[in-house]
């Protein structure tokens, strides 16, 4: 049963990576005793997405494929704050924003990244409390998630992609921390030395073992590597989704319930969903669905985008290029090569051959030749200021 979150104010959340969650619950599916199935299910948050949105909406999905919306925060509120450091308070902004498309026969998906400074079209929106949202010509993707909550940044999603999110999934700063330690930590391997004071990561070129807040300062590192845009920070956050989703798959959980039990706590009180998935049986059934899914049958891309020639410190959609990818998603195509071979390098592997970049760029499939040139052409844009909290 859902969540009534009425009568229990919504936590800010400061999403990082979430996907590798989902994935997750499969393992603490199996054997839940009934006090355990009510503990779990009683951890987790949930937002009434269809109820404030109505009918207006692209249609849902057929034939089984479908999208979820993986959203967070830069709220430092709680035990955010103690983690991430810079202000607190009541307002926050979708730090982070994923479109993840799992294809109708449940073997691939595709997840594509949208910058948070990304000027977007909002649309009028009631977002949380009934509060209503007027729309927007031109407003930054991350602050639909401020104005309007969970349900605006879901409209605006689905007004920039032209697909229904069908669901909605949520995890805050401490939690991503708390599911890293609880899976026992992730590997890493970066070529050039990272050397944040922001994020408060410091790492030689090598390979490494991430415990939580290690992991959290590796997904939030920016200044400290590549150009200092937030495009580069995107490229780690991609990585270290393969890197948990490989961590999980190799943890054996069915012969350890106290391991077991441990994950899937920590899981379920990390997340806010959509009220469709607010249970412990409808994750777990999502999580069957997407389990042939690993760190091989994952497609990760960057929104394709430029830099605004009305505010330097802000990205548009670069079209066609954007709209031929959110058409082929549309039509559970795969991504297009155009927009594989024109993706941000890997800030974390900037000597592509001391290491296989963890980014799109590694895909075989792409011609070199373009790939060298989308690298020429990104090292002659000016770099990015990232507007809102760190």
């Amino acid at each position: 049963m859902a969540e009534n979150t009425e009568h229990r104010p919504p936590r800010r959340r400061g999403l990082r990576i979430a996907l590798f969650a989902l994935a997750g619950l499969v393992l603490v599916g199996a054997g839940l005793g009934g006090f355990a199935y009510w503990k779990l299910n009683g951890n987790i948050r949930s937002v009434d997405i269809s109820g404030q949105l109505g009918t207006a909406r692209p249609p849902a999905s057929t034939g089984g494929a479908f999208n979820v919306l993986v959203l967070g925060s830069d709220s430092r509120s709680g035990d955010n704050g103690n983690l991430a450091g810079g202000e607190t308070g009541d307002t926050a902004r979708s730090d982070t924003a994923m479109v993840v498309h799992v294809n109708q026969a449940h073997t691939a998906a595709s997840v594509v990244s949208i910058p948070r400074d990304t000027l977007v079209p909002r649309p009028a929106c009631t977002g949380t409390g009934g509060k209503q949202v007027a729309a927007a010509r031109s407003a930054m993707f991350n602050s639909a998630y401020e104005v309007g909550g969970p349900a605006c940044a879901v409209k605006t999603a689905e007004q920039l992609t032209g697909m229904r999110m069908d669901h909605f999934v949520e995890v805050d700063f401490a939690g991503f921390a708390a599911m890293i330690d609880a899976i026992g930590g992730v590997d890493v391997t970066t070529t050039v030395a990272i050397d944040d004071e922001d994020s408060g990561l410091h790492l030689d070129p090598g390979d490494h073992h991430l415990g939580g807040e290690q992991a959290l300062a590796f997904v939030r590192t920016r200044h400290g590597i590549g150009d200092g845009s937030d495009l580069g920070r995107i490229e780690l956050q991609q990585e270290m989704v393969r890197a948990m989703l490989g961590q999980v798959g190799s943890l054996g959980l069915a012969s350890n319930p106290v391991a077991m039990w441990k994950l899937g706590d920590q899981l379920t009180s990390s997340l806010t969903t959509d009220s469709d998935l607010a249970s412990v049986s409808a994750l777990v059934g999502l999580a069957q669905t997407i389990k042939k899914i690993g760190p091989d049958q994952l497609t990760m891309v960057t929104l394709p985008v430029v830099y605004s020639v009305n505010d330097p410190n802000r990205v548009v959609p670069k079209n066609p290029d954007a709209q031929q990818l959110w058409a082929a998603l549309r039509g559970d195509g795969a991504v297009p090569q155009s927009v594989l071979a024109e993706q941000p390098t890997n800030p974390a592997q900037a000597d592509p051959s001391a290491g296989p970049s963890a980014g799109p760029s590694a895909d075989s499939s792409v011609d070199p030749s373009a790939r060298a040139s989308a690298s020429a052409a990104r090292s002659a844009r000016p770099t990015a200021v990232d507007g809102g909290a760190e």
